[in-house]
């Protein structure tokens, strides 16, 4: 994808489902259970990439500089994005290379409108630290509703989206960023009768969460055309091995679903 193209002429869209593990969201789409998302990813499967970094707030800060979870085979990978610096070693004419410290003012000085819609506690604004990724854009959000402990949390995300995508003009390109809160613990609550976090539950919460996206790419579509990145920024230990949680180096924390993909215009009246 040249991304040179893309850049001034699409929306773009970046969705993180926060904590998703690869071998859940492989799995999940293997058994039929993310239709809405297969029927858009690329071959209808996720790719294996290897995340920068092993939990939120450092992933987010790596991915806003233009470092998304790298592909797994060895080598060098040309990135989408990349803020300029001497040495770079993984850009490419398709590279979009923005003169900025970071993906999102880089975006709004070629023009970008930036919505930050956050779900983890690095994106609640409720503290210092919980402001500086948010921060970034030029409007931000974040509600109790759309954070890890409300089970509906990827709808009401949504639905914002939705009402600020239609709140601006279509000639306005808009970068929208989503922080999906669904997929962190806790998510028993969404597999009946689980009394703790798993793989399982993770599933459930996966299976949950594209089970609400569809307003949102039609809502991209009507604008359209829109480029939209999917991926993890991190997942998550449930006893392997002895390890639970994150922010350590196991593989089920550092491997990440990805997917990247556009979406065309609808013409329909």
């Amino acid at each position: 994808m040249d991304m040179n193209a893309v850049v001034g002429s699409h929306d773009l869209l970046f969705l993180t489902l926060d904590t998703l593990r690869y071998d859940v969201a492989e799995e999940v789409a293997a058994q039929g259970r993310t239709p809405n998302l297969t029927a858009l990813m690329p071959g209808g499967r996720w790719e294996q990439r290897h995340s920068p970094a092993s939990f939120t707030y450092a992933a987010h800060h790596a991915f806003f500089a233009g470092f998304l979870p790298t592909p797994v085979a060895p080598g060098l990978h040309p990135r989408l994005f990349a803020m300029r610096f001497e040495g770079s070693e993984t850009t490419a004419p398709g590279t979009c290379v923005l003169d900025a410290p970071d993906l999102v003012s880089g975006l709004a000085g070629r023009g970008y409108h930036t919505v930050c819609i956050g779900g983890v506690g690095f994106f609640n604004k409720r503290n210092p630290l919980g402001n500086v990724l948010p921060g970034l854009f030029a409007e931000s959000h974040w509600s109790r509703e759309m954070g890890v402990t409300d089970p509906r949390s990827t709808e009401h995300q949504v639905a914002l989206a939705v009402r600020r995508l239609e709140a601006l003009p279509r000639e306005q390109r808009v970068f929208l960023f989503i922080n999906v809160s669904a997929l962190h613990q806790p998510n028993r609550h969404y597999l009946p009768g689980a009394t703790e976090d798993s793989p399982a539950s993770q599933a459930a919460a996966l299976e949950y969460v594209d089970g609400q996206l569809p307003p949102l790419f039609a809502a991209l579509r009507r604008r359209g055309p829109a480029f939209c990145i999917v991926c993890s920024d991190h997942g998550t230990a449930y006893g392997e091995e002895g390890y639970t949680g994150h922010r350590l180096g196991h593989p089920v924390v550092w491997t990440v679903p990805y997917a990247e993909f556009p979406l065309n215009r609808d013409t329909a009246p």
